[in-house]
């Protein structure tokens, strides 16, 4: 069907959101199309009311309907279908590198402590270690949506607040351990934080820059 990857690259560039200033020659780099057939695709997208478009000074802005919105959703649900149907774990790769420094600080909240210890079997470290995935796992990362999470819940000590996550079982060369996702807008799609039972770094000697082998448990449960 033609709206889909049009639909698809407007998504991307955040239409879902919001309305998204970009002309037609701008949008005809992201389709490898002219202007002028990039131009007719919107026009045709807006017309079977896919779009939403408003003139304004200079050019154009775009927003996804609620119809293009769905007519995605339905394409990711047959993906899914697709790439979920089996129990393989999933394998990533990708390279140490360092964070912020904040995981401490957070992973030694009593708060989430606790709900590790009693939801994923293993009392962490306080500190996460960061990886930076390859392209190649960014995109097999998407499959980690076809796994239900461990919900860790957000809670407040009384003076602020701190937010919702969730946990998917995983070992890294070798070591039981689990990706750690928080619950914010826009976390980096080629970015795992991961807590263990140990320090990963001393554990396996690891330093920035070494390649790590992530396995994915798809069903979020570790045996024994």
């Amino acid at each position: 069907m033609y709206a889909i990857e049009p639909l698809k690259k407007l998504a991307l560039l955040g239409g879902i959101e919001k309305f998204i200033k970009i002309s037609s020659a701008e949008f005809a780099q992201y389709t490898t199309t002219s202007s002028k057939t990039a131009a007719r695709v919107l026009k045709q997208l807006e017309e079977d009311k896919y779009i939403e478009r408003q003139l304004v000074p200079g050019g154009q802005k775009i927003m996804l309907t609620s119809t293009g919105v769905d007519l995605l959703l339905k394409q990711y649900a047959e993906y899914q279908r697709i790439f979920c149907r089996d129990d393989k774990d999933l394998k990533l790769q990708g390279h140490v590198i360092t964070g912020l420094g904040e995981g401490q600080y957070y992973i030694s909240q009593h708060g989430y402590m606790s709900q590790f210890s009693e939801k994923l079997g293993f009392k962490p470290f306080p500190g996460t270690l960061n990886i930076k995935l390859n392209d190649t796992s960014v995109a097999i990362r998407q499959l980690m949506e076809c796994i239900e999470p461990i919900v860790i819940q957000g809670f407040s000590d009384g003076e602020r607040t701190f937010g919702a996550g969730k946990c998917y079982l995983i070992t890294i060369n070798g070591i039981k351990s689990a990706v750690i996702i928080p619950e914010r807008t826009h976390y980096p799609a080629n970015l795992l934080e991961i807590i263990a039972p140990v320090n990963l770094r001393e554990k396996l000697h690891l330093r920035d820059g070494d390649e790590v082998n992530i396995i994915v448990n798809k069903t979020n449960k570790f045996e024994g």
